[in-house]
């Protein structure tokens, strides 16, 4: 992510992939979020693994350098009738810090105009080193599109706004949207 007039990142819907060809699975990689100061590398970069062809984006991850403003946002249409489960796929690096005293929601809502649905990520507060899926299988994340539903978009988001504090070393690697059954 090189410096640019616009210091935020913008999704990229190429980016988003369906594993299944259809609508009921969804994959984000890091290029496909808005990420708040994602365009400047002073505070977040784009890193990949073994490929550095922007087609092959499966081991990219968005790496936070440092900010005291966590924002990194994603939409997709779904379908209605049809309950969906959310998740990131995150880590820290060894060097992580600021994120003590720092908590960190997960939110989603359905339609421009509706209500946001939210949950504190405790798995942050312990999260390891290697890629974990949050929030947990035990406790889910789920969004419902009702009959009816005009706006079928589903806007989400991780979010740290409020404590003001710099962090570092937290690493993006996906976020899935998968109609749960």
């Amino acid at each position: 992510m090189a410096s640019s007039s616009n210091p935020h990142h913008d999704a990229e819907d190429d980016a988003i992939s369906r594993p299944n060809g259809d609508d009921k699975h969804f994959v984000f990689k890091p290029r496909a979020f808005n990420i708040v100061w994602g365009n400047d590398s002073r505070y977040w970069r784009i890193a990949s693994g073994t490929s550095s062809s922007k087609e092959s984006n499966d081991d990219e991850v968005a790496e936070l350098v440092q900010v005291c403003w966590l924002e990194v946002t994603g939409s997709v249409q779904l379908n209605p009738l049809t309950s969906y489960q959310i998740t990131f796929t995150l880590n820290f690096k060894k060097d992580a810090s600021g994120w003590s005293g720092s908590p960190v929601f997960m939110t989603a809502k359905v339609g421009k105009k509706g209500k946001y649905k939210w949950k504190k990520l405790k798995e942050l507060e312990n999260l390891p080193k290697e890629p974990t899926e949050v929030p947990s299988n035990d406790e889910p994340f789920v969004v419902y599109v009702p009959e009816g539903q005009i706006d079928t978009w589903l806007y989400f988001g991780l979010y740290e706004v409020w404590s003001g504090k710099w962090k570092r070393g937290l690493r993006v690697h996906q976020a899935v949207i998968k109609e749960k059954k």
